[in-house]
């Protein structure tokens, strides 16, 4: 299995800032250190022509160049510098590598180490979030299958992060090609919700037993919906996010609720 990276590019952000950079570094020794089976790769930045699949131009453009306003760069939470493009670029490079490897490579699965950046909308970022990784790697996928095989690739999107993933039920929200499932916290941010294919809000203190139940349902459901046209390749993002112990998280997973969430997850596409 292969998983992509991009921890080597690290912003300078302010002192106290409240994003933790460090966590993504950490994450990829621990894998390197326990899990020799894995190999761990750095992510190849995002081209413009890649990131235009999924991103208004005018947006790319002002990322890139750093003529995006101080209200934008409040709301992604980021300031502007060469290296949060770069980084920006190689988040979404890593998912890009990822799924190539997961449908092209022979792989099956592959991960990126720090993707799901999915409050970024096709005309601006949000939430600690520049560009849409899995919403360009998704189109990406698309235009390489029917270029390779000349069919269309199903595409689903499983955001289990305790965030609504709305930027990417925005960017999709018109094309039957991708369905977006998202299981989050009712009152987490983002406040204003976007609509997905299927949404299930959970409340505040929801632990192991509840939300793995309203996971069986979701997966059961859509599995249902889309019997007639499954999809070729999943997007998961397994936010951490909803553990006991995240302090912005506001649910209650514990640690062996979260892997059996994501057991349920890999046994359900397999």
């Amino acid at each position: 299995m292969q998983a992509f990276h991009a921890d080597s590019f690290v912003l300078p952000l302010p002192p106290r800032h409240t994003f933790p950079m460090g966590k993504y570094r950490l994450l990829r020794e621990m894998v390197e250190q326990q899990m020799p089976d894995v190999r761990v790769m750095p992510a190849l930045p995002a081209t413009d022509g890649e990131l235009a699949l999924a991103h208004d131009p005018g947006w790319i453009t002002a990322v890139v160049d750093g003529t995006t306003s101080a209200a934008q760069q409040r709301e992604i939470g980021f300031p502007w510098s060469p290296a949060m493009v770069e980084r920006a670029r190689r988040s979404v490079g890593a998912t890009i590598g990822a799924a190539r490897a997961a449908l092209f490579g022979g792989e099956g699965v592959a991960a990126n180490l720090a993707g799901g950046t999915h409050h970024a909308y096709a005309h601006k970022g949000s939430g600690y979030c520049v560009f849409n990784d899995v919403a360009v790697a998704a189109r990406l996928m698309q235009a390489e299958m029917h270029r390779h095989h000349r069919c269309l690739l199903r595409v689903w999107v499983i955001d289990l992060d305790v965030h609504q993933g709305n930027g990417t039920a925005h960017i999709f929200r018109d094309d039957p090609t991708v369905f977006t499932l998202s299981l989050h916290g009712q009152k987490n941010f983002p406040f204003r919700k976007e609509a997905s294919d299927l949404d299930v809000e959970l409340p505040d203190g929801c632990a192991d037993d509840a939300y793995l139940k309203a996971l069986d349902a979701a997966l059961a459901e859509a599995w249902q919906r889309q019997a007639s046209a499954p999809p070729g390749l999943v997007f998961y993002v397994a936010g951490a996010d909803p553990h006991e112990n995240d302090r912005l998280g506001r649910l209650k997973l514990t640690l062996a609720g979260l892997a059996d969430r994501d057991r349920r997850v890999f046994d359900r596409l397999r």
